[in-house]
């Protein structure tokens, strides 16, 4: 199922799908800790993108592929000051994932222009990133334009 949205670059706010609701944004990206896919699908409804943390976890991700996850995130793939990461996850997960389904996944953790080419080539559809581009030493313009290169 491809994800779709209403602009030109999907809003997708993380951890709370009533105030993604309230808000009107084009999705919400839950984790294992916040709402459950469940309630933040009827929060947001059919049209929106719900994504769901699964860490390193094949299980959590075809649970949450099977209830109807727009896509499933993995990671974190490296050292993280963002947040204190509850597992580390392998690009072999990235690799398994896109062998057996077509639900889009996301490489989260420590993400950087220069790690990230690995994580595409094992099969990432998106890359989550935070401090890759905001504590870039160019730039936030720079580390978006790299990192688009990067993944060309």
């Amino acid at each position: 199922m491809p994800i779709t949205h209403k602009h030109d670059v999907a809003f997708i706010l993380n951890d709370r799908p009533d105030l993604a609701a309230e808000l009107g944004c084009d999705g919400v990206h839950v984790g294992q800790e916040d709402a459950s896919y469940a309630d933040a699908r009827r929060l947001l409804g059919d049209d929106a993108i719900v994504g769901v943390t699964c860490h390193d976890s094949r299980h959590l991700a075809l649970e949450a592929a099977e209830a109807g996850a727009d896509y499933v995130a993995f990671g974190a793939f490296f050292d993280t000051g963002t947040k204190s990461p509850k597992s580390r996850a392998g690009r072999d997960i990235l690799t398994w994932w896109t062998d057996i389904t077509e639900v889009p996944c996301v490489a989260i953790g420590g993400i950087t222009v220069d790690n990230c080419g690995g994580l595409i080539e094992a099969g990432a559809n998106f890359l989550a990133v935070s401090a890759g581009v905001w504590a870039h030493p160019d730039g936030p313009d720079t580390a978006v334009r790299a990192f688009n290169t990067a993944c060309a």
